[in-house]
């Protein structure tokens, strides 16, 4: 009897240690996971904010896009307001190279019929008349001095006998058959032509040849 009881008291003072006895791992990491684990409003709240930052992200990326859409443009009207300045620029200097050039043509025009007036007196004068030889030098010192002017402005004659006919350049009056020269040759100069900085002013009349 006396022995029973020993182990009995034995055992009641085993047990409590064995209530004592520390958790497991796995205990541990399934309190941890407790623990940490976030309630529903936690998560909610934090769902709504990721939706947030990521909504305002696209927001600012669609105002990037808008703002590059923006200088795209602005860069475009840019560069052509910048052409049309270029151009306007070059047509200034080209209006002013225009007039430089060609500021002189209507009184070229005016001047050419008295050159011709002068050419049709020489052609006229009596050389052997020592009368009108006099006066044929003084034409001719007129001529010479008009034509020596209209060259210091770029004026070029066009007198073209002798040479093939150029449409470009020659008015034919009429064709007259001849086989000593090859056909459409120039035989005869009515009226010389004028060139001014190489644009026709006025076109040679000739007379062209053809075949007999």
């Amino acid at each position: 009897m006396a022995r029973e009881r020993s182990e009995e008291d034995q055992n009641r003072q085993e047990a409590p240690e064995a209530l004592t006895e520390e958790p497991t791992a796995a205990e541990e990491e399934t309190v941890a996971a407790e623990v940490e684990r976030p309630s529903e409003e936690e998560q909610y709240a934090a769902e709504e904010a990721l939706h947030a930052e990521v909504e305002s992200a696209d927001a600012l990326h669609e105002e990037i896009i808008g703002l590059q859409e923006q200088l795209a443009i602005q860069k475009e009207l840019a560069m052509r307001a910048q052409a049309e300045a270029q151009n306007a620029r070059r047509r200034a200097q080209q209006d002013v190279e225009r007039a430089h050039k060609f500021g002189v043509e209507k009184l070229l025009q005016d001047l050419l019929p008295v050159v011709d007036n002068l050419e049709r007196a020489l052609a006229a004068i009596d050389t052997e008349n020592e009368t009108q030889k006099a006066v044929a030098e003084g034409i001719e010192l007129t001529h010479k001095s008009f034509v020596d002017t209209l060259a210091k402005y770029s004026v070029e004659t066009v007198d073209p006998a002798g040479e093939p006919f150029d449409p470009e350049l020659h008015q034919a009056m009429t064709q007259v058959p001849n086989g000593d020269v090859e056909p459409n040759t120039v035989l005869e100069v009515f009226q010389k032509g004028y060139r001014l900085n190489g644009r026709l002013v006025r076109p040679a009349m000739v007379v062209v040849s053809k075949a007999p």
